[in-house]
């Protein structure tokens, strides 16, 4: 009865995200379309803000270098990243210590990555970084800087892992709106 039991909870649990992600993937879609803009899939693999970042580059580099170069940046930076870093359960700060070896991590893991590796690659980049979700506004990183900012769309439900990121591409010809923007 027991297993039976949280065999049913976690197949309401499963149902109650799937709604979720229809929800956020609706909004996102209409957040998306009125920029003349659609969303490109990303694999969920833990490098996927990375992937995306890639994805929206004119130039080709990979996500080895980008993983690495954020690393460097940050560690390069410590005390711009340090007083924002800390314990996401507790909230408790981390040490420094804890902040260089997390540093390692971006390099040697398939560690999700977020906003204060957003906002390291867009120093590195020199290129302002748009995040879009569908429940909160846009968040820009890098406003200081005059270029084109990459698109990012962040979805909080989007798999069974949790976060994730995708791209965006222009929305195809004929689609709403009529032709698509140049992104770069």
């Amino acid at each position: 009865l027991a297993r039976e039991r949280q065999e049913r909870i976690a197949e309401a649990e499963m149902e109650h995200l799937a709604s979720f992600r229809k929800d956020e993937e609706e909004k996102l879609r209409a957040i998306l379309g009125a920029k003349n803009l659609e969303m490109k899939d990303i694999p969920a693999d833990g490098h996927c803000m990375y992937r995306a970042i890639q994805d929206q580059l004119v130039f080709s580099v990979t996500v080895e270098s980008l993983r690495r170069r954020t690393a460097e940046y940050m560690q390069k930076h410590v005390d711009d990243f340090l007083p924002f870093f800390s314990d996401p359960e507790t909230g408790d700060s981390y040490s420094r210590d804890d902040f260089l070896s997390y540093c390692d991590d971006i390099v040697r893991s398939a560690s999700w990555g977020g906003q204060l590796e957003l906002r390291a690659l867009s120093h590195i980049l020199q290129t302002p970084i748009e995040v879009i979700q569908a429940n909160s506004p846009a968040v820009v990183i890098g406003e200081e800087y005059t270029k084109r900012p990459l698109i990012l769309v962040y979805m909080r439900y989007a798999c069974s892992l949790g976060e994730h990121y995708n791209s965006v591409k222009p929305l195809e010809a004929g689609a709403v709106g009529g032709a698509p923007p140049r992104l770069f």
